[in-house]
């Protein structure tokens, strides 16, 4: 009936559904890459030519928002193009319900043929795409050249190319660029010593493979002679796996590099218009002839591939849900601020990633036992944490310089306490009552019994609520 129900849709909007002009979608999303660790982004270090090529040929995005910097409820909120509290799905290794959207069904239920590759971390997804592999080689990206060469073409392809480049532990090949940690540029929050070096070095390994990745899609659609119809998207699922990067609402944690390219129907631009990766599933579907689902939250910026200055929205939202530790803080993007609401300021601002268990966050806690870290580098250790937090992105890149209390803030500050409740009110958002509890120590101590308590949204109902809360201000 759902088929059924698409095709009237489709031929009600003028759509064919046999139309060989319909365009091909390549979706590469990748696993805590940085937005500032590819080159096109200004990185000079990082050897990323294959993506720094797709930027010159297509629109570089400049401010792309993650719903969440976690990666099951990240990719959960972009397939499904909705905030993780209304997906059902808002922490980490959490499935998304089978009543939920997903765009790509509605492209397949619309003829287009379907294929997940590599990571998913999202669902079982059997009705939602046609092949659906777990991918080959370090990267899981070994078989998706292979999977393009063999698709049927007597049909558009929507793939869903899902690196596990950059996600530790790092598996160093022989294949792409090493890097010297002595060249490594620390950023500010993090100890600028041995360990931290050669972990950021051997990232960037991971980095430059995803590129390569890339590279090898980009040659076989020039192959098929099939480059001028096919958008392809690329984008990451949350920050590197740094501490005060992976999980946080920072730039360094939320904010995705984002490219589209597709030649001939992509004019080279850079915009600075803000998006959110809940917008992702709408522009594919308005893109392909595909109608746009009432449960979708995300607004369509095709209007921003056709003039880089076109507005979509004047605010972006994020959260942070548990992930390995507990936390709720929800972020709000505009103009040029960011402004951070934190439920639990008594509790340290942890991940996996910032804990003792891997190099750089080991480091970073040998340091603080020694009393040898900065203000800046002891972000992650500090409890109480404030319970507001305001940043003027343009004047303070990493956020470190919290103007919550300056009397001159204060406007701002009430603004965009305004525009959190808003939004909060309107898709149902909560505080638990009963939260998730701390799976892990910060000695890395796992507790094996560890269970899901109560889901933000869950007192509201969120995931029965289609309200996206505040997109365009008046």
């Amino acid at each position: 009936m759902r088929n059924l129900f698409f095709t009237f849709c489709l031929l009600a909007f003028g759509i064919n559904l046999h139309a060989g002009d319909r365009p091909n979608f390549i979706f590469f999303i990748t696993d805590d890459i940085g937005w500032n660790d590819i080159g096109c982004y200004g990185n000079d270090f990082v050897k990323t030519p294959h993506l720094d090529a797709l930027a010159e040929r297509g629109i570089r995005f400049d401010k792309a928002y993650l719903t969440i910097s976690s990666c099951s409820p990240s990719r959960c909120s972009i397939i499904s193009s909705r905030y993780p509290h209304n997906t059902g799905a808002p922490e980490l290794h959490t499935t998304l319900p089978d009543d939920q959207f997903r765009f790509p069904q509605a492209l397949r239920e619309a003829g287009y043929h379907t294929v997940l590759s590599g990571k998913n971390h999202i669902a079982k997804l059997t009705e939602t795409f046609d092949v659906i592999s777990r991918g080959t080689g370090p990267g899981k990206s070994d078989d998706w050249v292979d999977l393009l060469k063999k698709r049927p073409k007597d049909k558009p392809f929507f793939a869903w190319f899902a690196s596990v480049d950059a996600h530790r532990d790092w598996q160093i090949d022989d294949v792409n660029p090493t890097y010297d940690p002595a060249e490594v540029e620390v950023p500010p929050f993090l100890y600028d010593g041995a360990q931290t070096r050669a972990d950021l070095a051997d990232y960037y390994h991971e980095v430059s493979r995803a590129d390569t990745a890339m590279g090898q899609l980009i040659a076989e659609l020039k192959r098929q002679k099939i480059e001028e119809n096919t958008y392809v998207i690329f984008m990451t699922d949350n920050g590197r796996p740094f501490p005060r990067c992976k999980t946080r609402l920072y730039d360094s944690g939320i904010k995705t590099p984002f490219l589209v390219a597709c030649p001939g129907k992509i004019k080279p631009a850079v915009t600075d218009s803000l998006i959110s990766s809940i917008d992702v599933g709408p522009t594919i579907l308005e893109l392909a002839g595909v109608p746009l689902d009432e449960r979708a939250q995300g607004v369509s910026f095709t209007s921003i591939l056709k003039d880089p200055k076109a507005v979509v929205r004047d605010v972006a939202f994020a959260e942070q849900n548990w992930h390995v530790y507990q936390a709720h803080q929800r972020m709000v993007r505009t103009g040029d601020f960011i402004y951070i609401k934190n439920a639990y300021p008594d509790l340290k601002a942890l991940s996996v990633e910032s804990d003792r268990t891997f190099p750089a966050g080991e480091e970073l806690w040998k340091k603080w036992d020694e009393d040898e870290l900065n203000e800046q580098q002891s972000d992650i250790m500090q409890s109480p944490r404030p319970v507001e937090e305001l940043y003027q992105v343009s004047d303070d890149p990493y956020q470190m310089n919290n103007l919550a209390e300056k009397e001159d803030m204060k406007n701002v500050l009430e603004e965009m306490r305004q525009l959190q409740r808003d939004w909060s009110e309107a898709t149902g958002d909560s505080v638990p009552t009963e939260p998730t509890l701390d799976r892990q120590l910060i000695d890395g101590k796992k507790d094996k019994n560890h269970k899901h308590r109560e889901f933000p949204g869950a007192s509201n109902k969120a995931t029965l609520i289609n309200e996206a809360g505040p997109v365009l201000l008046p």
